[in-house]
């Protein structure tokens, strides 16, 4: 149909574009007047053109919009215009907005309570307190320390029930291994930041960032092959961490943390073998096994605070070769 109707009108124009052009060869003033009766079928008629018809058609339907129903009812709308122009939008737009927080040459300090994710043998929850300073938007330094208990007396470290089933089921020791203390050095770079939109208007803005460092664990095993002869001291261990992690700021100047880091490290576990005499049990020296590369991986949930809390956005001076206008810390 609408192919149809499309052939008709192309027709109708190829045919009275002739006749228009001989016209304008005898008489212009002609013409005009034969333009305005518009006689023949398919010319422009400005008498009878109504541009009310072209209006927003509403309850109407094909009335508003001419000849376009006539030809095509599927393209005819079948809205009120003016109605929908009245109506109110209630639409939120957002200009582009600066740097919702600066870093740079901020501190933060970001406590956190770390929680074992990989043994399921016995836990090292911790208490720990890491400090960043921003050297720039993306990049920071910073130090981390972590408390697992065992010095003085608030013991984090718990053997797990599985341990102790797996002893009483297959008769054997597995041995385990409890922390004290661990600190390190780290880097910290932030690759992606972003805002998403939550409890209906209200924005959350948030950044992930990765981070990695360089320090010390100090652990000890724990007795379990020959706990009656065996004691063992915490000493600390070379160990690097490597971890990724997410902020989401509620304001300029406080944020939630959750971060994942594994702590990589050489552990030295009980020795499975044990003396046949009492004299054998008793020399220290056999009571540690072989280094084993061990993987202490955390889930780390806290809050970071920036200090100050304010800063000052700065804007380039007029006339200096910018694409924009920047912002830093004060």
């Amino acid at each position: 149909m609408k192919k149809t109707c499309i052939g008709l009108l192309a027709a109708a124009a190829l045919w009275t574009s002739p006749r228009a052009a001989f016209a304008q060869g005898q008489d212009s003033a002609q013409d005009e007047t034969a333009g305005n009766e518009g006689g023949e079928e398919g010319e422009f008629n400005e008498a009878e053109f109504d541009e009310s018809e072209f209006e927003g058609g509403g309850e109407k339907g094909a009335e508003g919009v001419g000849d376009i129903c006539k030809i095509d009812p599927a393209a005819c709308p079948t809205f009120d215009m003016k109605q929908e122009a009245a109506k109110d939008m209630n639409e939120k737009i957002l200009a582009v907005q600066q740097r919702f927080i600066i870093k740079k040459r901020r501190v933060e300090f970001m406590p956190f309570w770390g929680v074992t994710l990989n043994d399921q043998f016995v836990s090292h929850p911790g208490l720990g307190m890491g400090i960043n300073y921003y050297i720039t938007e993306v990049m920071a330094i910073g130090l981390n320390g972590e408390y697992f208990g065992g010095i003085s007396g608030f013991d984090f470290n718990r053997e797990q029930a599985f341990n102790a089933q797996v002893r009483r089921a297959a008769r054997v020791g597995v041995p385990l291994t409890e922390y004290a203390w661990g600190a390190a050095a780290n880097f910290t770079y932030v690759p992606a930041n972003g805002k998403f939109s939550g409890f209906q208007n209200f924005i959350f803005h948030y950044d992930v960032y990765v981070v990695g460092g360089i320090g010390a664990l100090s652990t000890r095993p724990i007795a379990v092959i020959d706990p009656d002869y065996r004691t063992f001291s915490y000493a600390p261990k070379p160990a690097f961490n490597a971890g990724i992690g997410m902020k989401i700021f509620f304001n300029r100047w406080f944020a939630a943390v959750l971060e994942v880091r594994d702590y990589i490290f050489l552990d030295q576990l009980e020795n499975l073998e044990v003396g046949t005499t009492n004299t054998e049990r008793a020399v220290e020296s056999d009571w540690l096994g072989k280094n084993t590369l061990t993987n202490n991986v955390q889930a780390q949930l806290g809050v970071s605070v920036f200090v100050p809390f304010s800063f000052e956005y700065r804007l380039p001076k007029a006339g200096a070769d910018t694409a924009g206008p920047t912002a830093g810390a004060q």
